[in-house]
């Protein structure tokens, strides 16, 4: 893979940003993002990864430094959210909104987009008629579409399946111009990436390397080894010197004069010291406890209602099913896009959905993958706070430290949150609640891969009842399944 890259078309000199005063995002951060480069931008949830974004596109404004993008730079970026305004836009119409002028090759062109995000869709169906995951999918080939010099591309793989994970792999590695991806799938990001832009949440400051992604994360942890070991040894060092210093200063004289040299140069060897880089923290192992007396059938399913993909129209049929679950056991759902997985969670979550009977008394505990679940307004504190028994403030920090909603992260309203931090508030919800059903819809988008063989864990080791949707199969294989339920069947 070439890293012979061009001129630079985008540079942060001495950049610094803060949401409010005195809590710095990003602190003096220099790079440059060349032509043609496959750049991953990786850091910590909550780093700033969608700020350098917002600062690029400039709908952010930054408090000191220079930012130089290249003359007639065109920017693409893949939203997250389709706004309710173009909700009643026809696909056609979603995405001729991009352009400023009329485009009349754009039926082919909108073919070639959908065929790299593995979508098929009727170019007159309105966008509201699209499932959640369908629409993620839309969000990103109107991206893709604009064909512009640089694309930003935030969690692109969310909602996509093994094929149209491929597929996209395939377009960014044969795009001739100038990618930026933030992602937390690793064997994606180093399928097409040949440089890294570090965010350290703890300086944050950017480092910036050349490399695929799988051998910077590789000699990352290299170099905090070898700090780590030139520092014991220096530590070692110094100690030897103070404590020789002490000894020659009891003998008084002129010993003290070489007592004095010996604490003069372990205090150097101290401001020598090199800073090691804090590696990025992962969440700790946790438990999701089970509601208190639970025996028997928890839920029962005898038909859902899901999407007819043989009509166009949108209309619903039902399905006959016999699902029972208990106590431990874990049932995945499974189907084709735009059936209407995450519709059915939504019906099955409220407890009452045609078909349904859930056991008397039991506790649902329900992750929206798009987390409207939970009240953006509150913090998460608050969130917590309403959800369990013991509302004491230690049970309460506890709960949220364990997910790393450490700090002013705690007291900051969700919606200003990053989009893996209202995850972690999510899951540390889940486990502060007790239920007895979860039910999960894509757990994993957003959230940092490093965090994943946790939570799968976590999930396999409870002992209520659950329902989940993952495109992951690693990740379903390692939270363990009893029973499937394909509705595309």
């Amino acid at each position: 893979m070439s890293t012979n890259w061009g001129e630079s078309i985008v540079s942060f000199d001495e950049v610094s940003y803060s949401h409010v005063k005195n809590k710095p995002i990003l602190k003096e951060v220099n790079f440059n993002i060349r032509k043609n480069a496959k750049i991953t931008l990786m850091g910590q949830n909550g780093a700033g990864k969608s700020t350098i974004f917002k600062i690029i596109t400039g709908e952010l404004e930054i408090d000191e430094g220079d930012i130089n993008l290249k003359k007639d730079l065109s920017i693409a970026v893949s939203r997250q959210v389709i706004p309710r305004s173009e909700l009643e836009l026809t696909v056609r119409e979603f995405f001729q909104s991009i352009f400023k002028e009329k485009i009349y090759d754009i039926d082919p062109r909108i073919d070639e987009v959908l065929g790299i995000v593995h979508l098929k869709a009727d170019k007159d169906k309105q966008i509201k008629e699209f499932s959640g995951g369908q629409q993620a999918r839309l969000l990103l080939a109107q991206a893709l579409i604009q064909k512009a010099d640089l694309i930003l591309l935030d969690e692109p793989t969310n909602n996509l399946d093994k094929a149209g994970i491929d597929h996209l792999t395939k377009f960014l590695k044969e795009y001739d111009k100038t990618v930026i991806v933030i992602s937390h799938d690793a064997d994606f990001l180093n399928s097409f990436t040949e440089g890294v832009i570090y965010l350290d949440i703890h300086t944050y400051k950017v480092e910036q390397y050349v490399g695929t992604y799988h051998n910077v994360v590789r000699d990352i942890s290299a170099r905090v080894e070898k700090e780590k070991r030139a520092n014991a040894q220096a530590e070692k060092k110094i100690q030897e010197n103070k404590d020789k210093a002490n000894f020659f200063a009891n003998k008084g004289g002129g010993m003290r004069l070489v007592a004095k040299r010996m604490r003069e140069d372990a205090e150097e060897a101290e401001e020598n010291m090199v800073d090691v880089r804090r590696e990025d923290k992962t969440i700790k192992p946790f438990t999701i406890e089970v509601q208190d007396d639970l025996s028997g059938i928890l839920i029962t399913l005898s038909s859902v209602d899901i999407i007819d993909l043989h009509k166009d129209d949108g209309s619903l049929k039902t399905k006959k099913v016999h699902v029972e679950l208990r106590k431990g056991e874990h049932l995945l759902l499974r189907g084709p896009n735009g059936i209407g997985k995450t519709t059915l969670l939504e019906t099955l979550a409220s407890g009452h959905a045609k078909g349904e009977h859930v056991k008397e008394g039991v506790v649902i505990g329900y992750y929206r993958q798009d987390f409207s679940n939970l009240d953006f307004e509150k913090t998460p504190y608050q969130v917590i706070e309403e959800c369990t028994k013991d509302n004491s403030e230690h049970f309460i920090r506890k709960t949220l430290a364990q997910f790393l909603i450490t700090g002013d992260a705690a007291y900051t309203q969700i919606g200003k949150l990053s989009e893996g931090q209202k995850g972690l508030v999510a899951f540390a919800r889940l486990a502060a609640l007790k239920p007895g059903l979860l039910i999960l819809d894509e757990p994993t988008n957003h959230i940092n891969f490093r965090h994943l063989p946790i939570i799968a864990e976590s999930l396999r080791k409870f002992q209520g009842a659950m329902i989940v949707v993952s495109h992951m199969p690693e990740f379903v294989h390692n939270i363990g399944i009893d029973n499937i339920l394909d509705l595309g069947k």
